[in-house]
């Protein structure tokens, strides 16, 4: 079999694996990965479900099904696919990422600290979820954890411009302002954008 060239050839060549064996979970969640990449969530909602049908333990599918939700605005669904996620696979580290993601989304990071170190743990070179961490951190006024979750963070992938905004606003909070400008500098040139109040803040000290 020729290897697909374009998203539509990919969900061709699933759709025709799933005409031979219907019943292959990893296949269903194979086409719905397609599926979602062209933005078609319907589908790939109805292949997803098919997927953990067939394979009750196929947490990516769950995942994915969060993924959807939060697209679309749920939040609470997306957090019960997560935790269904976690159900069947306990030591996959996404759906915990995912969780505290959205726990800080919802204005809770007290909650969102939880999963999010159980994220590191299982996976010690998950960025988004040091980087969350750091967020985390930061909203309850824990500097220093903050500063060393970035930093994490960027000693996996030193141009991530989140992790460098996230040290921005810890050091200046601090007042480390030459650190702070220093980062918020490499934020924005690894293009993160950064609030124009905050770079006022920095203005003095530059």
């Amino acid at each position: 079999m020729k290897e697909p060239k374009t998203t539509r050839e990919y969900i061709e060549g699933q759709v025709a694996v799933l005409a031979e064996s219907p019943e292959c979970g990893t296949t269903h969640y194979n086409l719905a990965v397609g599926l979602i990449k062209e933005q078609k969530w319907d589908e790939a909602v109805e292949e997803l479900m098919a997927a953990v049908n067939e394979c009750p333990t196929l947490g990516e599918a769950y995942v994915a099904l969060g993924g959807i939700s939060l697209h679309k605005g749920d939040l609470a669904a997306c957090i019960n696919f997560n935790n269904r996620a976690i159900s069947v696979r306990p030591k996959f580290s996404q759906p915990y990422g995912n969780l505290g993601f959205v726990y800080l989304q919802q204005g809770q990071p007290e909650a969102a600290l939880e999963p999010l170190e159980k994220a590191v743990s299982l996976n010690p070179k998950f960025i988004q979820a040091h980087t969350t961490l750091a967020s985390a951190y930061f909203m309850l006024g824990r500097l220093e954890e903050s500063i060393t979750a970035a930093k994490k963070a960027l000693a996996l992938e030193p141009t991530f411009a989140v992790a460098h905004n996230n040290l921005a606003l810890a050091y200046f909070e601090k007042g480390s302002h030459k650190e702070a400008v220093e980062h918020c500098d490499k934020a924005v040139q690894y293009g993160f954008d950064v609030k124009p109040e905050f770079l006022k803040d920095l203005e003095p000290y530059r």
